[in-house]
């Protein structure tokens, strides 16, 4: 390994952007290209003024218009410039004339890099204030195959030009990380915002891969993303690799289950598939353009005022192995979720919950900091298109069900409560499972940690075995093995 890679030291005080790039530039093993669509050629400037950057950059390029860039990139399906898959296409075609034209028997040392960005900084009306994918291709030995760094970012600051030059800052901790931070990716990723307040840009996706992150988990990094407060809310698929929001919310149906998931047990499961057949047959709800969302706010994942990672990962892998999409998120209070949903669509809402939930919703203590209290936040949450599915609670004592109709709420509420109830936002979950209704997360939790088997018929078909399998939740029971 390169004597320059071995664990860079942590400065006392941040490097600049200008020194950064001249570290990179005056190591004369890095050697790789730019190319930059939509807001100048903002990284690579950086590299052109710290001096020495003809050792560094064997190409830079900008297709500003649009057929240029179709010629060099080819056209995308839907047109559109800046995603995830025009950043690839360039990562790739970059790499590819580099690997053609910057011959290793020539340069047997040379450790190759592609940066590229795509790029729509603010409008002239000031109405949409731009997004961006930027990500790195690069290698950290001549003889290795590339690692990739990949990132979308939100921009919250009102000129272009500002936009343009924080762009560019980021495009050189990028680099500066991807050498000398990657066997650190949660300090890497921390390090992406030198230089820039995190109230200039959200970065809300990132995903890394190949041989320098074969041991990074993706849901992972989403996760740091939220601890730093680099976004409210990140979301990742089956896969285990983090989503955009935007490509997958946007001009859907959206139906949300909140819950600790710790771990996931049938009744989650039937309250699931219950609400989501009752919000199928909801008028202009078509199953190809709905989405389904198991949502987990960042209080649920806390344990004693830290974050267990291990105990969030546990959750995650459950969920994913189930064919879920996940979605961590910074929103204590109900409203705020459905705002956060409603930035990507206008169609209807669904929110799939508990009774002790709803009874929460109605709880004025969580809205004392909104000027409006309550009635503010409920204009924010119960708008016209959204319903709240209610499962119901089964007292064991008692043998009786309450429902929305035997819900109490606070008698200060009660008027408010009936209003909604009665014009349709909350319905009773249909067709449940009676049979199931008394099993709890945390007391199937409590039966894996004692070592007990009776957990097992609690959850969903084949999760034990998962659980079993990969000692989640502290299991210590092994899988049975089918001869």
């Amino acid at each position: 390994m390169p004597d320059f890679i071995k664990g860079d030291t942590d400065f006392q005080s941040i490097p600049s952007i200008k020194d950064k790039a001249l570290r990179i530039n005056l190591n004369e093993n890095i050697y790789g290209s730019f190319a930059e669509i939509g807001a100048g050629q903002e990284t690579v400037r950086n590299f052109f003024r710290a001096g020495g950057a003809s050792g560094t950059i064997a190409k830079t390029i900008s297709a500003y218009d649009k057929d240029f860039s179709d010629a060099i990139y080819g056209v995308e399906k839907d047109g559109r410039y800046v995603t995830e898959a025009r950043l690839k296409k360039m990562l790739s075609h970059e790499m590819k004339l580099l690997e053609e034209r910057i011959l290793r028997e020539k340069h047997p040392n040379k450790m190759y890099f592609t940066y590229a960005n795509t790029v729509a900084t603010i409008d002239f009306a000031k109405k949409y204030k731009g997004h961006g994918w930027v990500g790195i291709r690069y290698q950290t030995d001549p003889d290795e195959a590339y690692s990739e760094i990949i990132l979308h970012l939100r921009f919250h600051e009102t000129e272009a030009l500002l936009q343009q030059h924080t762009l560019g800052t980021l495009g050189v901790n990028l680099i500066y990380g991807a050498y000398y931070k990657y066997d650190t990716p949660k300090k890497l990723l921390r390090y992406l915002y030198d230089h820039i307040d995190k109230d200039k840009i959200e970065i809300d996706t990132i995903n890394f891969s190949g041989p320098k992150f074969d041991e990074v988990d993706n849901r992972l990094m989403s996760l740091q993303l939220i601890k730093n407060g680099m976004t409210d809310a990140v979301m990742f698929g089956p896969d285990g690799n983090n989503i955009l929001p935007a490509r997958i919310l946007y001009k859907k149906n959206i139906l949300a289950l909140r819950g600790s998931f710790r771990p996931v047990t049938k009744v989650n499961i039937d309250m699931y598939e219950k609400s989501l057949a009752m919000f199928l047959k909801q008028n202009k709800v078509e199953e190809d353009r709905t989405e389904t969302i198991f949502e987990i706010t960042l209080s649920n994942l806390r344990a004693e005022g830290e974050i267990d990672e291990e105990d969030f990962m546990d959750r995650a892998k459950l969920l994913c192995s189930l064919g879920h999409t996940v979605m961590i998120s910074n929103f204590q209070e109900y409203y705020k979720l459905v705002e956060y949903f409603s930035r990507y669509t206008k169609m209807r809402l669904g929110l799939a919950m508990g009774v002790n939930n709803l009874v929460d919703i109605f709880d004025e203590k969580y809205y004392r900091h909104l000027s409006g209290g309550i009635l503010e936040a409920f204009g924010k949450l119960f708008f016209k298109d959204l319903k709240v599915y209610l499962y119901p609670m089964h007292d064991t004592e008692t043998n009786t069900y309450t429902t929305s109709d035997s819900l109490k709420v606070h008698p200060r509420m009660k008027e408010l409560y009936k209003f909604f109830k009665y014009n349709g936002k909350v319905v009773d979950i249909e067709n449940y499972n009676p049979e199931i209704m008394n099993i709890f997360s945390r007391e199937v939790l409590q039966q894996i940690e004692d070592g007990s088997d009776s957990w097992e018929k609690m959850l969903p078909e084949g999760v034990s075995e998962i659980i079993k399998q990969k000692r989640l939740f502290g299991c210590n029971t092994k899988p049975v093995t089918k001869a």
